[in-house]
């Protein structure tokens, strides 16, 4: 379990370089960036495997398998697929997918974060201890704790963030928009 930092893909590469870990990601509306980005993300390891973030059969199977598979629970992906609770004090959807993958698909959440270390030296890859008891008693819960752990690693380097993801787009019922419209 990561975050979306701007140094995710360095992050990746890192991690692929100790042990096998598929991704997941978006197809890109350009079929050239498309190819560039699955390409980029495969090339570290021969043997991983760029998994379609819709494909959740297809990484459930992976899980089961054994695999490590990267993924991020910081982004919003709207109500439907979400349920609000806190990040940073304010209502966030957030996904409910870690807890499910973690029941289903029989898997250790291993969270990880990497980091451009600030004299230009490098970077910093931790891979930190799993999540105990997890998935817990509720995904509420669940939900809470992950971005819990958000915030503590946005806090570590808010810089690094890709704060352009508009994590506060979706708003619980009644509640004003957070972000002007993009016109």
């Amino acid at each position: 379990m990561a975050v979306h930092f701007t140094t995710l893909e360095i992050g990746a590469a890192l991690l692929g370089q100790l042990h096998t870990i598929d991704g997941m990601y978006r197809e890109h509306k350009n079929p050239l960036f498309d190819f560039i980005q699955r390409q980029g993300r495969e090339r570290h390891n021969l043997d991983s495997l760029a998994v379609e973030r819709d494909d959740v059969r297809g990484m459930l199977k992976l899980l089961r398998s054994g695999r490590a598979i990267w993924y991020a629970p910081d982004q919003d992906y709207g109500a439907k697929q979400s349920i609000f609770v806190p990040l940073f004090g304010i209502q966030a959807a957030t996904v409910t997918a870690t807890t499910k993958f973690a029941r289903l698909g029989k898997a250790l959440v291993v969270p990880f974060t990497q980091e451009r270390l600030a004299d230009s030296s490098g970077y910093r890859l931790v891979v930190h201890p799993p999540l105990e008891d997890f998935p817990g008693e509720t995904e509420e819960a669940d939900c809470i704790r992950i971005n819990q752990w958000v915030e503590g690693v946005l806090r570590d380097c808010p810089e690094q963030y890709l704060w352009a993801h508009r994590r506060f787009k979706s708003r619980p019922p009644g509640e004003p928009k957070l972000y002007a419209k993009r016109g």
